[in-house]
């Protein structure tokens, strides 16, 4: 039967994935269920999107309830649902203004949109420049690909968005010298995902704080993977208390529910888009909203910030027990349930093996395994992860020998 379904798949849907030939049914807590009933450990939670589990009965029950209500008006009106939404997502992230997308990317966009438009009405010069880092990955879309640092993503879709240059992370110096009078925004991710699981530094991020507040350059944090708990804190800023001029979040703000947004202070929301600059059909809908004001409630009752400072440390803990014990293993790095393991040679084989055995991983790069589970995990679901993972690993190091 899943056969079936992948066939047909390949003949409708454009082939711009290289999908796992698995047909997944259903989900129920950290586990997914395919259609021909066999269950899998999850450690993707969607790409980090599922951080309350799957089948989370009062969020269903939550949405379900808006359903009946009201799905969509357009935001030519105003909707409770976002109004609440907006006035939660601003006490857990410190932030004064939200505008509500449908994505990561659309958030990007927008804060990319928020950042000239600040410099354009400081002097109404429209060759701004915006510094971002390499490694990096903000989206598909033209604007956040134009921020992303790595050519392959960018090379075929010529010419990006003008006038960005590239810095090293964690490198002062680097970034500094891409600084000119010209430069109106530094963009990057608090922690690094696609890129390879590379965490910003303390330092790193305070210097550039200082740099931007001296040169009145905006400070945009990209915190769509590694925000909404994942690091041990709401959003991954907060553990330094590096607060950004604008952040994107999106992935678990909606728990599966499409929705993203862009926060900025008052001070650069009373200085950059006004009405008519940027907009969106979708965005901010009832649902979505409703989808929001559930994942929040449901952060604080089911203490999911206090989950990942025990859970995480002890994942880094089991996953660094793997690295001692292979030298197919280059190195372990992350933070909270955003975890990394390097290996000298391509994964691809050990995720292929993980899931015949009922495992869900995925890729960051060619030669790292990402670990972005479910924010409910528990140290029982890590131990029997690690025990899959353990074999496959072991199974393809036998192989080579």
């Amino acid at each position: 039967m899943m056969k079936e379904y992948i066939d047909e798949a390949e003949k409708a849907l454009l082939h711009t994935y290289n999908r796992y030939q698995v047909v997944l049914d259903k989900g129920d807590g950290v586990y997914l269920y395919d259609m021909e009933g066999k269950r899998y450990l999850d450690f993707v939670s969607g790409i980090a999107v599922f951080a309350l589990g799957y089948n989370n009965k009062a969020y269903n029950d939550a949405l379900k309830a808006q359903i009946d209500k009201l799905i969509h008006t357009s935001n030519y009106y105003y909707n409770a649902p976002a109004i609440e939404a907006a006035r939660r997502i601003k006490a857990v992230s410190g932030m004064d203004r939200v505008f509500f997308t449908n994505s990561g990317a659309e958030a990007v966009e927008g804060a990319i949109k928020a950042a000239r438009k600040y410099a354009y009405l400081k002097d109404g010069s429209t060759d701004h420049e915006i510094i971002a880092m390499e490694h990096s990955f903000h989206g598909r879309t033209m604007g956040a690909l134009s921020v992303t640092g790595n050519p392959k993503y960018r090379e075929a879709f010529g010419p990006m968005i003008g006038n960005i240059r590239f810095a090293a992370l964690n490198d002062y110096d680097s970034v500094l010298a891409q600084v000119t009078d010209k430069t109106c925004a530094i963009i990057l991710e608090t922690v690094q995902g696609e890129g390879g699981i590379y965490p910003a530094e303390e330092d790193f991020l305070k210097k550039l704080r200082r740099l931007c507040d001296e040169r009145d350059i905006l400070l945009i944090l990209d915190e769509i993977q590694c925000g909404m708990g994942r690091t041990g804190y709401m959003y991954a800023w907060q553990r330094f208390d590096v607060k950004p001029d604008i952040v994107t979040t999106a992935k678990a703000l909606g728990c599966g529910v499409p929705v993203g947004a862009f926060l900025m202070t008052e001070r650069v929301a009373q200085n950059s888009l006004t009405a008519g600059d940027h907009g969106t059909t979708y965005g901010g809908n009832p649902l979505a909203a409703a989808a929001i004001c559930k994942v929040l409630d449901l952060f604080e009752e089911q203490k999911v910030l206090e989950n990942v400072r025990e859970v995480g440390p002890y994942l880094a803990e089991r996953l660094e027990e793997l690295t001692g014990r292979y030298d197919c293993i280059e190195t372990h790095r992350g933070v909270g349930l955003l975890q990394g393991l390097v290996f000298h040679k391509p994964v691809g084989e050990i995720i292929n093996r993980a899931l015949d055995k009922g495992l869900i991983l995925i890729n960051a790069g060619t030669h790292i395994i990402r670990f972005v589970p479910a924010l409910v995990i528990s140290k029982g679901d890590v131990d029997a992860m690690i025990e899959i993972l353990d074999s496959c690993i072991e199974e393809c190091y036998t192989d080579e020998r």
